[in-house]
């Protein structure tokens, strides 16, 4: 047996420690606030050390913005790959976020924390766009499965997904700031998504 361990199992160990560090920093920003939780505490929790936490995230903020939002990441694209073949692309990403409504309470106090942090925090702001941004990637490639005269480079796809997380960001800012129902507003501001036929090369618009 190799002294290394192949690189698929030290993906995977690294893939589960991240995740573990995300999930204890953002329990206990939940529990205590963000500034009353720190990254020794973060790191006991995980049961590492404080420099191990380091290796896998520059801040606290980081690691509370990746345990909120990563989660969502899976949530979001198995309900939209369990919708019917039949739907569009945009029909099938309404759908699905129509399922995920009945999450949405269980998560209020956490994705309101966050809304409100990233105005003030410029290193959780970034992160979090990080996060949007992976988003963005695997639902586009959702969508190009759902574009029967997909071309070569089509745009598409990642307007779908680009229009998609800008409606979950306007919504987002919309609840935090004015309140009621957080379904109700991702739901309104997806089905004003609206993308038409990609014009040929060379063809205006």
């Amino acid at each position: 047996m190799s002294r290394s361990e192949p690189d698929g199992l030290k993906n995977r160990k690294r893939r589960a420690t991240t995740a573990r560090i995300a999930a204890s920093a953002a329990r206990l920003a939940a529990e205590r606030g963000l500034a009353g939780t720190t990254v020794d505490e973060i790191a006991d929790d995980a049961e590492i050390g404080r420099a191990t936490f380091f290796r896998y995230y520059q801040a606290k903020e980081n690691a509370v913005a990746e345990g909120i939002t990563g989660p969502w990441l899976t949530l979001i694209t198995d309900a939209i790959a369990r919708q019917p073949a039949h739907l569009t692309a945009i029909e099938a990403i309404i759908a699905a976020f129509a399922e995920l409504a009945d999450h949405l309470p269980d998560h209020h106090a956490r994705i309101h924390e966050l809304a409100q942090l990233t105005r003030t925090s410029n290193t959780l702001d970034a992160w979090t766009l990080r996060a949007y941004h992976r988003y963005e990637k695997a639902i586009a490639g959702l969508a190009a499965s759902r574009i029967p005269d997909l071309t070569a480079d089509d745009p598409r796809p990642r307007m779908i997904a680009a229009l998609t997380m800008a409606a979950v960001r306007i919504s987002l800012d919309d609840w935090a700031r004015n309140g009621g129902s957080l379904p109700d507003l991702i739901h309104r501001a997806l089905r004003s998504v609206v993308v038409g036929p990609a014009p040929g090369p060379g063809r205006s618009p």
